[in-house]
């Protein structure tokens, strides 16, 4: 399936945006990770756009999109992927997120529900850790730049993955800590603080678009309980637990496909 990439005009610069499938169908938005780039979404994005007009972004501070000085909002990062359809000419997208990506929908959700057919969250959760341990890992690549993001590649692995699948599938893993190493600091740090502040759990109720929640059945960051609290909170959410750690669409991307594609036929 062809695929073109463009950029879209947003507060502050431009995004690197990548779109393909048929042009009448009904969109997908696929939201990245913190430390990773729209490629982290290449077998979605071939699977899904045999049906589905397939958008794909790397995320503001990520990739080849602009990098403003921090610390970033979501209001930001959704107003980003609000520009992203307007440019493309969508008024509404069903939208799947992973986990920074996941809570970006989560934000939609609540606050741009007009704009959304559907939304899938994933490895995500409506609070993600800590004030206090996102402020100290911005000022950390703030004041390291470079070398911390080669630490944070090198520890990437046991935060995203299962060992088994880190021993298995050593290419896929080495690719996931090449998009982390790539990141621009100031990108990475301003995300962080971005989620150091970012808590929706009292709003999870507000939320009445068809949604996903989709949990890691070994993920330690984002746990399955995370999954369960928001499939509580929004009405009629349903909860798909695979067999991965916290980049599910990349550990088990046979049963993370299979969860999204039954979701999206309804």
């Amino acid at each position: 399936m062809n695929k073109q990439e463009r950029w879209v005009d947003v507060q502050g610069g431009r995004l690197r945006v990548c779109v393909q499938g048929p042009e009448g169908a009904p969109a997908l938005v696929f939201s990245n990770s913190l430390g990773t780039t729209l490629e982290m979404w290449d077998a979605q994005a071939a699977r899904f756009a045999q049906d589905f007009r397939v958008v794909r972004y790397d995320t503001r501070g990520h990739g080849a999109s602009v990098v403003t000085p921090g610390p970033y909002t979501f209001e930001l990062l959704g107003g980003d992927v609000v520009a992203v359809l307007d440019a493309l000419r969508i008024e509404r997208a069903h939208f799947c997120g992973i986990s920074m990506g996941g809570f970006t929908g989560l934000w939609l959700g609540v606050h741009q529900p007009q704009r959304l057919l559907s939304l899938a969250v994933c490895n995500s959760a409506a609070k993600i850790g800590t004030v206090e341990g996102w402020q100290a890992r911005a000022a950390l690549v703030r004041e390291k730049g470079r070398d911390a993001m080669a630490e944070l590649a090198a520890s990437s692995p046991a935060r995203w993955f299962t060992p088994a699948f880190c021993a298995a599938e050593p290419d896929v893993v080495l690719r996931a800590q090449s998009w982390i190493a790539g990141i621009a600091p100031e990108g990475y740090a301003a995300c962080c603080e971005a989620l150091a502040l970012a808590d929706l759990r009292s709003q999870m109720g507000g939320i009445d678009v068809p949604t996903l929640i989709v949990a890691g059945s070994a993920d330690p960051v984002t746990t399955v309980a995370d999954g369960r609290f928001m499939q509580a909170a929004i009405a009629g959410a349903r909860l798909a637990e695979v067999p991965a750690s916290h980049l599910s669409n990349l550990e088990a991307p046979q049963a993370f496909d299979e969860a999204l594609a039954q979701f999206l036929r309804g």
